[in-house]
C-alpha cells in the first residue's frame, strides 16, 4: 500500500453504492486512476464541490496491490467550472457546464490508463483556466478539439493540399477516406473549410487558450470547423460523445 498526493482533473464520477462515488482523475505524473471515494456524497470537507467534470484539485489516495481502483482520501479544490457559470444568464450558464463535461469526456477517451501524458494533462489544465475566465466557449471548444487531436498525432496537416501540393490558404475539404485536407480544386465534395476557418487554425497552433477565447472568432467560422472536428472525432472514437449531443440542446439561441 502506498499513499500519493498530485494535481489532478476530475473527468467523472458515478455512483458506487449508497453513498460512495467512483472518480475517475487524470494526473500529470501518473496518468489516469479511478478511485473509490468512500462517503462522497456526504462528505464536504473531504470533497465539497470537487466532483464535477474539469474541476482541478490535489488529490490524495492510496493504491494497493493488485487493485484496479485507488481509494480517494480527500481533494482540495483548485479550479471549478462552476465558477465559469458566474455572470452569465442561465442558459449560457447551462452551455458552459455541458461544454466542461464534453472537455472532461473527450480527455478520459484519450488519457491511457496509469500511463503519464504530461502535454494531455497541461492542456485540460489550461482548458480549464481559460474557461473559468470567461470569453467564448465554443472559440475554447475549437482550440480544444485541434490541440486534442494533434498531440495524439492524428490531426489533418493544414500546411498544403497533398494531391496538388497547392496552399490552402483559400480553404479546404476534409476527406474522410483520405483523414486529410485537400483543396477545393481537388475534390468535388467532403466537409468544408473557408480560407478563414483554416487561418483560425493554423493562428491556434500558436495561441494560448485564454487568447483565442476572449478574441472570439464569429460563430459562423466556429461553427463549420465543429463540423469538421466532429467529423474527425467520429472517425476516430467511432462514435459521437456522449456530451457533444448534450452541449448542442443546451446551445443559447444565436
Amino acid at each position: 500500500m502506498r499513499a500519493y498526493s498530485a494535481e489532478s482533473l476530475v473527468l467523472r464520477t458515478y455512483r458506487y453504492g449508497e453513498a460512495d462515488r467512483i472518480v475517475v482523475f487524470l494526473t500529470e505524473d501518473r496518468g489516469k486512476k479511478r478511485g473509490a471515494a468512500p462517503n462522497a456524497t456526504a462528505s464536504r470537507r473531504r470533497f465539497g464541490g470537487a466532483l464535477e467534470p474539469l474541476t482541478q484539485g490535489r488529490v490524495a489516495y492510496v493504491e494497493r496491490e493488485h487493485r484496479d481502483l485507488v481509494r480517494l482520501d480527500r481533494i482540495e479544490l483548485r479550479r471549478s467550472p462552476m465558477g465559469a457559470t458566474q455572470g452569465r444568464p442561465v442558459d449560457d450558464a447551462a452551455h458552459v457546464l455541458g461544454h466542461a463535461s464534453y472537455f472532461a469526456e473527450l480527455l478520459d477517451e484519450w488519457a491511457p490508463e496509469s500511463s503519464p501524458n504530461e502535454r494531455l494533462f497541461r492542456l485540460g489544465c489550461a482548458v480549464s483556466e481559460a474557461l473559468c475566465r470567461g470569453g467564448s466557449v465554443e472559440a475554447l471548444a475549437r482550440y480544444f478539439e485541434y490541440w486534442l487531436m494533434r498531440l495524439e498525432g492524428v490531426y489533418p496537416s493544414l500546411a498544403g493540399c497533398p494531391r496538388c501540393g497547392r496552399p490552402l490558404d483559400e480553404g479546404a475539404a476534409l476527406v474522410a477516406a483520405d483523414q486529410a485536407y485537400v483543396c477545393w480544386s481537388c475534390t468535388p465534395g467532403g466537409t468544408r473549410l473557408s480560407g478563414p476557418a483554416v487561418a483560425f487554425l493554423r493562428a491556434a497552433g500558436t495561441r494560448t487558450p485564454t487568447d483565442v477565447s476572449r478574441d472570439a472568432a464569429p460563430l459562423g467560422l466556429l461553427r463549420e470547423i465543429e463540423s469538421v472536428h466532429h467529423a474527425l472525432l467520429g472517425l476516430h472514437l467511432e462514435r459521437e460523445p456522449r456530451s457533444a449531443k448534450i452541449v448542442r440542446e443546451l446551445r443559447p439561441e444565436s
